[in-house]
Formats: C-alpha cells, structure tokens, sequence
C-alpha cells in the first residue's frame, strides 16, 4: 500500500482550499481593477459615437441649408 500522506505523515486535507483561498484573496483585486478599467472602454466608444453622430448630422445641415 503507498503512503499518500507525506513524509511528516500529517496531510491537512484543507490545505489546498486553504492555498487556493489565498491565492483568489491575492488575485481578487487586480481583477476587479481590471474590471472597473474595462468598463470605461464603453463609455469612451459611446461618447466617441456621439461625437461623431453629431458631426454627422452638422454636416447634413450644413449641406441641405447651402
């Protein structure tokens, strides 16, 4: 039979939650960083196409009305 419990022959079956726990703790504020970055794209593509709906229009305006 092996010996799956390792050499000190004390194995925390938590262990690994315990690792992984910590490792999303780390990880989890630079996700929501990212998170929080990527939602000003939209607002940056919305308000670009506005700018340019605007222009638009201006210069159908300008078009019809000479």
């Amino acid at each position: 039979m092996a010996n799956n419990q390792g050499p000190q022959g004390n194995y925390d079956p938590a262990g690994s939650t315990q690792m992984f726990r910590a490792f999303v703790d780390e990880e989890g504020p630079a996700t929501r960083q990212t998170a929080a970055t990527g939602s000003s794209g939209p607002r940056v593509g919305l308000i670009v196409g506005v700018v340019a709906v605007i222009v638009v229009v201006a210069a159908v305006a300008w078009l019809a009305l000479s």
